[in-house]
């Protein structure tokens, strides 16, 4: 086998983009943030775009401007009741079933709201780990730091890594160390060692 870890991103990744749980996570997200800082939704959501844009979470942007304490913002953005979204996924399971490696969630949410998609989407019995934003003081993905310390953790090497993941910027930090990437997206880049549109294609795309 050509790896022995699989590090896989959680959402926009596991399930579609378009599902509306993500939608629900951005309109809370920029709610909490006009409370926060008292300023109108417009400006609210400015900013969580901006923040989001220069380093990696809107959350890592009021830590550093505003002192946020990060736990309630985590839990009131995360309370999106994913399950009524989301449902048992069989082609997904049966999908990471055909995934041979150790496999581990690596995500810039937080733990509890992984454990609610995994449950939902009926996959959670395929992930040995879960590293979230706390993994590292908070310090959001993209970060070669960050990874390197995760498969470290893992007793794995970069170089038999599978990095899978919805953002490019994400997939950087991952080439960087030398693991292999995934780009899941449905407009195809020669940047990636592979492209897929979802997860569902990634075995027969890996040849695996």
């Amino acid at each position: 086998m050509p790896f022995d870890l699989a590090v896989i991103d959680l959402d926009n990744t596991l399930y579609a983009a378009d599902s509306g749980v993500f939608a629900r996570m951005d309109k809370r997200m920029t709610a909490f943030v006009a409370r926060e800082l008292g300023v109108e939704r417009e400006e609210a959501d400015r900013l969580r775009v901006k923040y989001w844009k220069e380093y990696g979470t809107t959350l890592r942007g009021m830590m550093l401007h505003h002192d946020m304490e990060p736990e309630a913002f985590l839990h009131d953005v995360h309370d999106v009741d994913a399950h009524q979204i989301l449902t048992v996924d069989y082609a997904l399971d049966d999908a990471l079933s055909r995934l041979p490696y150790h496999k581990v969630i690596h995500t810039n949410g937080i733990r509890e709201h992984a454990e609610r998609i995994l449950a939902a989407l009926g996959i959670a019995h395929h992930f040995q780990r879960i590293y979230d934003i706390r993994f590292n003081h908070y310090i959001p993905k993209p970060s070669s730091e960050t990874l390197a310390r995760l498969i470290s953790l893992e007793g794995a090497l970069p170089a038999r890594t599978l990095v899978v993941d919805d953002m490019a910027d994400n997939l950087q930090a991952a080439r960087e160390l030398g693991c292999k990437t995934v780009h899941i997206c449905h407009e195809a880049s020669g940047e990636w060692d592979y492209h897929i549109p979802t997860f569902h294609h990634l075995p027969d795309s890996l040849g695996i």
